[in-house]
């Protein structure tokens, strides 16, 4: 077993490998922008991670690691796109830099490229890499369109946020971790609990994540800190101060979370003091608690060594703690 951090500069270093100068020259300098810009590299840690874990070489898992990173950079293309946003990791995105048809263009090239690097796996491998992959893919656009939905909506209950966050987001780190271990040759039961174990840590994840963009450090978040608010998004943060709120302070949340206004920053203030007051913002933290603690009981059903599951629960709590 190495390091996260040993695990996260042989995958750059092989990331670096794969990309290079290639024309059309306006197709793949946006490709090689987002993939060099930097990121946590969870996805792929994990795939290399799980492999070792399972009594696997991680180096066979390369390729698999880099589609995944190829496909969840593919998926930030498009929804910085679909969101407007104008940063990504603290940098212009991909069609702010260029413009949106190059950003449309350019993501479609690399989703077919994260395909492409299960060819270099035997069929049998193939066949199971790629089955996995599709149905993580067409998965993750479902939890896309569900968030797209919900902006527009008045009525959205937890458990449709939570389904949404898991199609999102917490799948592809399932899948990250499953694919790892198909490609170390693990026991279909033990490659369904890891994937259990990587779908709980990814809602987990991304309720930290949903946290962070409202009270994390700008300095350190890479993001707009409030863009969840600005665009009106329904986190679990506010669906819980909406359930939490008397009937008052519910109207008024509805009326914030329904506005464009010109002061953004006052409205980032006013939601913030909400989700403070009404206990949303404890409620999330509790939240993420839980679903950290889920993916700790499956991994208790791994039949791996003692110490490797110490190892997969010590990453799960650095995750937890982050500040980024």
């Amino acid at each position: 077993m190495l390091s996260i951090k040993e695990y996260h500069q042989a995958f750059i270093t092989h990331l670096n490998g794969y990309v290079y100068d290639r024309e059309p020259k306006n197709l793949y300098a946006p490709i090689q922008y987002i993939l060099k810009l930097g990121g946590k590299r969870l996805r792929p840690i994990l795939t290399l991670m799980t492999t070792d874990i399972f009594d696997g070489h991680y180096q066979d898992a390369m390729d698999a690691a880099l589609s995944i990173e190829v496909f969840h950079n593919f998926s930030l293309v498009h929804d910085d796109i679909m969101d407007a946003a104008p940063l990504r990791r603290g940098q212009p995105t991909v069609h702010e830099k260029w413009d949106v048809n190059t950003g449309i263009l350019s993501g479609d090239a690399m989703l077919i490229m994260a395909y492409r690097l299960f060819e270099n796996y035997d069929s049998q491998m193939f066949r199971d890499l790629a089955q996995l992959f599709s149905k993580t893919a067409i998965e993750v656009c479902e939890g896309q369109q569900y968030d797209i939905d919900f902006e527009s909506r008045t009525d959205v209950t937890v458990s449709e946020y939570l389904k949404m966050i898991e199609y999102k987001t917490a799948v592809l780190v399932g899948a990250a971790m499953k694919m790892g271990a198909i490609v170390a040759k693990a026991s279909l039961k033990d490659q369904n609990h890891i994937y259990e174990f990587g779908k709980h840590l990814g809602v987990a994840f991304q309720l930290q994540d949903d946290y962070l963009d409202t009270f994390g450090d700008p300095k350190s978040f890479g993001k707009q800190l409030g863009g969840d608010i600005i665009e009106n998004k329904k986190t679990y943060l506010y669906l819980k101060a909406i359930e939490f709120s008397d009937e008052k302070d519910k109207v008024a949340l509805l009326q914030l979370f329904s506005s464009k206004p010109q002061d953004v920053d006052a409205k980032i203030r006013a939601a913030k003091q909400f989700f403070v007051s009404s206990g949303s913002a404890a409620a999330t933290e509790k939240a993420i608690r839980t679903y950290t603690d889920l993916a700790f009981s499956a991994l208790e059903l791994i039949e791996i060594a003692d110490h490797k599951k110490q190892i997969l629960k010590d990453f799960g709590i650095q995750l937890m703690n982050r500040t980024v």
